[in-house]
């Protein structure tokens, strides 16, 4: 007899909570469906410094979280990001390089200034972090010897190995940055993620900033009018000074000094291989540069 008194309150229970549930779980489907959702695409189409943008993206989409808008981060690669677009996807708001001109004309108008997020008068992308070249030695600048250009993702180091007079070859990331150690480059024209690889070696090197020209920038964009507001807010929070004050944290700088040259975003795939081939051959990069 105890034992079925025992069932018989469990079975009390177990009915008193699915009527909780029910009447309770319309009001959370309709507090959930009052919320925007906001898509941000972050796509690295070239090297970081440490860490993932991502990671920092949905750091940033965290203090925004609230009950009117939930920012949803997603990384995608620069060809899913195509892949994806082709297919009539598209997010609300874009964290991007150069590489993805495909999504310019989806981009809508941003109350900023940017010399390379800029196109037909209007600003329709924002840098939000940027990184550097820079010209490396173990030693000093002084003796003959070899460089390796680093190349990793769409960005262009030989552009700024022709503007800066450096002469070398051009070595994929790693192979660069371990040619370089072991002697087999006397010098490493590289970028921020190797200030960070040599820091987390503890190896000291000799850095000289190359400053004429630099196309590492993420820049973030919105596209979608219909959630306009909620965008803005992240694009807001994400160059608001508190959130730039943090990007030591991803080995990237906030884009307060711009370099002499850049490219614009837009570029498309062909005028950036005009470019890179101007500058591998010797020819006069400027007119691509004037003209991109």
């Amino acid at each position: 007899m105890k034992v079925w008194r025992i069932l018989r309150r469990g079975a009390a229970w177990a009915v008193l909570l699915v009527a909780l549930v029910i009447v309770l779980l319309p009001g959370e489907r309709g507090e959930a469906a009052a919320r925007t959702v906001v898509r941000v695409w972050n796509v690295d189409t070239f090297e970081g410094g440490k860490g993932s943008r991502t990671s920092f993206l949905q750091s940033v989409a965290r203090s925004l979280q609230g009950e009117e808008a939930y920012y949803l981060v997603t990384s995608y690669t620069l060809e899913g990001a195509k892949a994806a677009f082709e297919e009539g996807d598209c997010p609300d708001v874009l964290s991007f390089g150069i590489g993805l001109a495909e999504f310019t004309e989806r981009l809508l108008p941003l109350p900023y200034s940017s010399a390379g997020g800029s196109l037909g008068g209007e600003t329709l992308a924002v840098p939000w972090c940027m990184g550097g070249y820079y010209l490396f030695s173990l030693t000093d600048f002084e003796g003959e010897g070899g460089t390796a250009v680093s190349v990793g993702g769409e960005n262009l180091s030989c552009v700024a190995a022709r503007l800066h007079g450096v002469e070398g070859e051009e070595v994929e990331s790693i192979a660069a940055y371990t040619g370089f150690l072991s002697g087999k480059y006397r010098y490493l024209l590289g970028t921020q993620r190797d200030i960070c690889r040599f820091s987390a070696r503890g190896v000291s090197v000799e850095a000289r900033p190359l400053q004429e020209y630099n196309d590492l920038y993420q820049y973030v964009g919105i596209l979608s009018a219909e959630k306009r507001e909620e965008a803005m807010a992240f694009v807001e929070a994400l160059l608001s000074p508190e959130t730039q004050g943090r990007l030591n944290e991803i080995g990237m700088s906030p884009p307060e000094k711009k370099a002499e040259r850049t490219v614009s975003v837009f570029s498309s795939e062909e005028a950036l291989d005009k470019l890179a081939h101007a500058a591998r051959s010797g020819e006069d990069v400027e007119k691509y540069l004037k003209s991109i």
